[in-house]
């Protein structure tokens, strides 16, 4: 597999770097991780950056993670690049939201690099 470039966007540094390992573990390497501690710096990073896959928190202060999603379709910055919703248990109705907004995938947490490996890798091969 060829390098993979990640965006993950979370407000949580540790959650970052879990999803980061969870990625590792689940075979995506070599992986070039690019970080965001909000929806507007996922934004300023995809400005920036070209990307293969977005992972998302939803739940984050500032822009959350489905106006972060809103806001790239609609600047279209990361046209045909999967996007994964992150989530907790209670937040059935987000992510709804984010799968009518154009998300491709959701993981619960707390989730395992198996669960990772079944929903992101089939995206990142489609891709």
């Amino acid at each position: 597999m060829s390098e993979i470039r990640a965006l993950i966007v979370d407000d949580s540094s540790v959650m970052r770097k879990i999803v980061e390992r969870a990625l590792r573990q689940a075979g995506l390497d070599p992986l070039v991780v690019h970080e965001a501690g909000s929806g507007i710096e996922g934004l300023d990073v995809l400005k920036a950056s070209q990307v293969d896959l977005i992972l998302s928190d939803i739940n984050m202060p500032s822009m959350d993670g489905l106006e972060f999603l809103r806001q790239i379709r609609a600047q279209d910055l990361a046209p045909g690049v999967p996007v994964v919703m992150i989530t907790t248990e209670s937040s059935e109705e987000h992510v709804k939201q984010a799968i009518q907004a154009g998300a491709r995938g959701y993981i619960r947490k707390p989730f395992t690099a198996e669960q990772v490996k079944e929903r992101v890798l089939p995206l990142v091969r489609a891709a």
